[in-house]
């Protein structure tokens, strides 16, 4: 039974798992960095704890010493929240190793779907669509080169185990396919330390658009429906929206039974995302999965009315799922921007400074 939860993070969602804690009873830890001393998070929890200098692989990437402090406070569990060591194998393997629940799937799943080729190949055998490409890692430009001519201009070229938009690549025509392989395994391997890149055919006009999905360690796996994710710049989300106005019923509903096939295919247990494009023609195609909560996920709970860090620990908890698919609704529409701190006369390159001002709405609504 989960009756203390140390959070492995900072900042808002640190917060927002303390909040839904709190609520069910559950005592919280914090732990923090030099710089993070006097943050929220820090104040808000029943107990903290310094783990390092403020930067981040000394502190909160630091596994030994998160799960030093977890021993130390005898936490239960640990929330990773997102980000940080969110999707991190070895991390989740070595709280098994201590005994401490990893509110999260298992070590075997993230390895699975992490590895963008290996879910390739899962999501074909389950029968989920995904966009023509490679199934296996490119060896050489040259093989770059041929494969692009065979698949069709435009193409994307993507790091195997890429995210945030690391180690794409749009190629466009043969004389920027060497280049892009090069620049591609490049980027890849100083973001992930692995450098396996792999082609697939560049969908056009398409729609970013995610299920968010709940699986138990019973064999229980439901949708919580759509967000629309399209917004983007730089391959990063700026607005995120659910329900998606450019889904059918019947293709929501579609999208949704194949979102729970592809968590099928992989045992999957806890929260995550399913992430589909969708063409101009309403064709949809599987782009990968995050074994994780999402930085947008609240906008499902605003329609879906469920709150998806309760359903974590409670599943967590080897509880079975409670909720039933077809209890299931949206009710409404909820919208969620991201502000940038962004130097509008310099190309939009990051600016951080300090807010000197901020003015919550407040009101009717």
């Amino acid at each position: 039974m989960i009756k203390k939860v140390l959070i492995a993070n900072r900042g808002e969602i640190a917060l927002r798992v303390m909040r839904s804690c709190r609520e069910m009873g559950i005592r919280t830890v914090a732990v923090f960095s030099e710089a993070d001393r006097t943050s929220h998070h820090v104040m808000y929890a029943d107990e903290a704890y310094l783990i390092g200098p403020a930067i981040a692989r000394e502190s909160y990437l630091n596994i030994e010493k998160v799960i030093e402090t977890a021993k130390r406070c005898k936490a239960d569990a640990i929330h990773p929240g997102y980000g940080f060591l969110s999707e991190n194998a070895d991390f989740a393997r070595r709280c098994k190793e201590e005994g401490i629940i990893f509110i999260g799937p298992a070590a075997e799943t993230m390895e699975a779907m992490g590895d963008k080729i290996a879910a390739r190949k899962r999501m074909i055998a389950a029968g989920v669509p995904v966009v023509p490409g490679t199934e296996q890692p490119l060896q050489s430009a040259e093989e770059a080169v041929r494969i692009c001519n065979e698949i069709g201009y435009p193409v994307m070229l993507k790091a195997s185990m890429g995210g945030g938009g690391k180690g794409m690549r749009l190629i466009h025509s043969e004389d920027e396919v060497v280049e892009a392989y090069n620049t591609a395994r490049s980027e890849s391997m100083s973001s992930f330390g692995d450098d396996t890149v792999y082609l697939e055919k560049f969908v056009e006009e398409p729609h970013h658009i995610e299920f968010q999905i709940l699986g138990d360690n019973h064999g229980n796996v439901i949708h919580l429906f759509d967000r629309e994710c399209s917004v983007q710049r730089r391959n990063q989300k700026i607005v995120e929206e659910s329900p998606s106005p450019f889904l059918t019923p019947e293709l929501r509903q579609e999208m949704g039974e194949k979102a729970v096939a592809a968590a099928r295919a992989v045992n999957y247990s806890g929260a995550g995302t399913i992430e589909f494009l969708v063409d101009k023609n309403r064709d949809f195609y599987f782009l990968e999965m995050n074994t994780r909560l999402q930085v947008e996920h609240p906008i499902t709970e605003e329609v879906v009315g469920v709150d998806l860090v309760k359903e974590q620990i409670r599943i967590a908890n080897n509880e079975v799922l409670h909720l039933k698919q077809e209890e299931l609704f949206q009710r409404g529409h909820a919208i969620e921007c991201r502000i940038c701190a962004e130097d509008t006369e310099n190309n939009f390159m990051p600016s951080p400074g300090i807010i000197k001002q901020l003015t919550e709405p407040n009101g009717i609504g």
